[in-house]
This record gives C-alpha cells, structure tokens and sequence, in this order.
C-alpha cells in the first residue's frame, strides 16, 4: 500500500492521508503538504518527496530517474 495507514480505521482520520519523505524523513500530509512521487517507484519504494528535496532532486527520481510528479 503506498500510503501509511495509522491510527484509527475511520476513512477521514489523518493516518490515511500520511507519507513520509524518502530523503529527510518529514511526516507529510497529502492535501496540507506539498508532496511528489515518483510514478514508477511509488508502490516499490514508497517514493515521496517534499518540496524542498524535490528541488535538491532537479526533479528527478533518485532511483529511476523519471519525472517527479504532485500528489493530488
């Protein structure tokens, strides 16, 4: 599952909508945070970025090297 499933099991609780930066580690909220991922490696490695890693990144996925793309 690519997104980590926390807390409660009501379909509105945070712990739904929670992924963790693959660089930094920062606790990122899907829909309050801006958040990338890498549409190839998403489900292999749970590849999201922050922004700020994203602009370290060029834009780039560090393991495949396609495009990074926002979480909608």
């Amino acid at each position: 599952m690519s997104v980590r499933i926390k807390g409660s099991n009501a379909y509105g609780h945070l712990g739904w909508f929670q992924v963790y930066c693959r660089i930094c580690n920062r606790k990122l909220t899907i829909g309050v945070d801006v958040v990338y991922k890498c549409p190839k490696c998403e489900k292999k490695y749970n590849a999201y970025f922050c922004e700020a890693d994203k602009r370290g990144l060029k834009g780039k996925c560090p393991y495949c090297g396609s495009e990074l793309v926002p979480v909608i």
